[in-house]
């Protein structure tokens, strides 16, 4: 059995070159023969662990469920019971992270996300992928007393997005809010679906 290097596997490699590929260049930009490039690999690397497009697209979705687990930290959400104004505060940081230290990753989703409403296969896959996160989500808000835990889970959801999406890439993409402002948003949504 040979030792194990410390960096990214290939499989990562690749996955994260597709990453930064579609954040960059988008869906367009993204080839078997560019990932090699760019990942400063030798050429047919990329054919030779995601043979077609669809794995290709695949390897990307997986690796940014991955990445986003450890953005998001939901398994480090403190427990609902302690409160919302808590709970708010944490998706803030996740949220805040989302926006500025991992911003590429975050286009790079919306890429794959609009992708998927073209392919079913892959929308199958990406939904499927995202399923862990609404589902830790709901458990979150249900845990805080939610009556409706799925409407409010998509609230949620549909907050994040449509507040990252337009900070990324709609007409808010200049700057991103302040921590204290993604807070007091989270806060004022949580408190009006509790009816806090």
């Amino acid at each position: 059995m040979s030792a194990r290097t410390t960096g990214p596997s290939r499989s990562d490699l690749v996955a994260d070159t597709a990453l930064a590929l579609l954040a960059e260049r988008g869906m367009r930009g993204l080839t078997h023969r560019a990932v090699d490039e760019a990942a400063g690999l030798p050429q047919g690397s990329t054919s030779n662990l995601a043979r077609t497009r669809q794995a290709l697209l695949e390897l990307a979705v997986r690796r940014l469920a991955d990445r986003e687990a450890r953005v998001l930290a939901l398994h480090e959400m403190p427990d609902p019971r302690a409160g919302s104004a808590l709970l708010a505060d944490a998706l803030a940081l996740a949220t805040h992270r989302a926006l500025t230290r991992n911003r590429e990753l975050t286009v790079a989703r919306y890429e794959l996300a609009l992708e998927a409403t073209r392919r079913p296969e892959l929308r199958a896959y990406f939904d499927a992928t995202g399923a862990r996160f609404r589902d830790q989500l709901a458990t979150l808000v249900t845990g805080l007393g939610s009556t409706d835990p799925a409407r409010h889970t998509l609230s949620l959801i549909a907050w994040a997005d449509g507040l990252m999406f337009s900070c990324v890439a709609g007409s808010f993409g200049a700057e991103a809010p302040s921590l204290e402002e993604l807070r007091a948003g989270l806060r004022e949504l949580l408190d009006g679906m509790l009816g806090a």
